[in-house]
């Protein structure tokens, strides 16, 4: 039974570190408040040095190509090492918004207007691993960072990150 309890003791230790790390999900509409919706979609992109691009085409309802996704690498300048992705969502409609995944227009340190940065810097608006869930027009957007690894471990450089996106015309707030 002395074996029983302290085993028992780090379990609840270990349980109760890891849901302290789960923060809850960060909400936020995009300035574009439109009708449109999409052709729900699930998908990871997976990011590394060698492919730190992504891009892929969102299709809305009727399964016309819509909305661009693109996920580009950022790091410092003249240095090809990573240090964060930046992702943009662009209507095809309506070109002269390069990125409709923001709150308000105007650049801001607010956390909702910057949640398509996905960096790991612990001063950063976000914490990295944070579910952000975006309203654009009548559907919304889930990102989510899964993965990330840096090389060497203790450095600001990113080797790896996969993200996860969700495309659904619910909010995935609601319970089911």
């Amino acid at each position: 039974m002395n074996r029983f309890v302290p085993t028992a003791f780090a379990l609840l230790l270990v349980a109760a570190f890891a849901s302290a790390q789960t923060a809850p999900p960060i909400y936020a509409e995009s300035f574009r408040k439109g009708a449109t919706q999409i052709t729900e979609e699930s998908f990871e992109a997976k990011l590394t040095p060698h492919e730190p691009n992504y891009r892929d085409r969102i299709k809305d309802s009727r399964g016309t190509d819509r909305y661009e996704l693109t996920i580009t690498p950022e790091g410092p300048e003249g240095d090809a090492r990573i240090t964060s992705w930046r992702v943009k969502l662009r209507d095809l409609h309506h070109a002269i918004y390069n990125n409709i995944l923001l709150a308000n227009q105007e650049p801001s340190a607010d956390p909702k207007n910057n949640l398509w940065w996905l960096t790991p810097n612990p001063f950063g608006p976000v914490p990295v691993k944070t579910k952000r869930i975006i309203k654009v027009d009548s559907f919304y957007v889930s990102i989510e960072v899964k993965n990330l690894h840096f090389t060497p471990l203790d450095s600001p450089y990113l080797d790896s990150m996969t993200v996860q996106f969700t495309f659904t015309n619910n909010d995935p707030r609601s319970p089911k």
